[in-house]
């Protein structure tokens, strides 16, 4: 089951969204109040499913598309004006007033989707992700989620798997 984080500027919104899905059965891992620690919390997890509840000042939607997509989709519930600032196709959004059987169909279907887009990484693949990152590491002097996102982006941009970018990492600097 995907990993469900909750983000928002109010803890009323974030506190309602969570009743609602752990009455509906879908547990929510975490909830965040802030950009800061929301990119944490989206660094340490493997993959999931974001529910951003409105509009929070110091992160955008389609940042979190470009930084995350790959692994994370992505559900805006707010009103009309916060969901129109947005331009990533990527974003799942829902127009507020919305209903709970909305909001919990939703979860489904992006859980279900979530479920079939995320490859099975083996543990040699795994092995040679974080192999990589410890070179980027070494190399640049970064944090472990700095070098994660750096694998992550470049493997976006050139439309290639994580672990071929690794691949080439090693065979590069190792």
């Amino acid at each position: 089951m995907a990993r469900i984080i909750i983000a928002g500027s109010t803890e009323q919104s974030r506190e309602q969204l969570s009743r609602l899905l752990a009455s509906s059965g879908h547990p929510v891992f975490r909830c965040c109040s802030n950009a800061g620690e929301l990119r944490r919390v989206l660094n340490e997890t493997e993959d999931g499913l974001l529910i951003l509840a409105g509009r929070m000042a110091d992160c955008r939607p389609d940042d979190l598309v470009w930084d995350y997509g790959e692994r994370v989709h992505i559900l805006l519930i707010a009103k009309e004006p916060v969901l129109e600032e947005c331009e990533s196709p990527d974003i799942f959004r829902l127009a507020l007033p919305v209903s709970g059987q909305t909001v919990i169909g939703s979860v489904e279907m992006l859980t279900q989707m979530h479920r079939m887009r995320m490859p099975k990484r083996t543990g040699a693949d795994k092995q040679i992700v974080e192999q990589a990152k410890e070179l980027l590491m070494r190399r640049h002097g970064i944090s472990e989620a700095e070098a994660h996102r750096t694998l992550q982006r470049f493997a976006m941009d050139h439309g290639m798997k994580m672990t071929e970018y690794a691949e080439k990492i090693i065979r590069s600097l190792g």
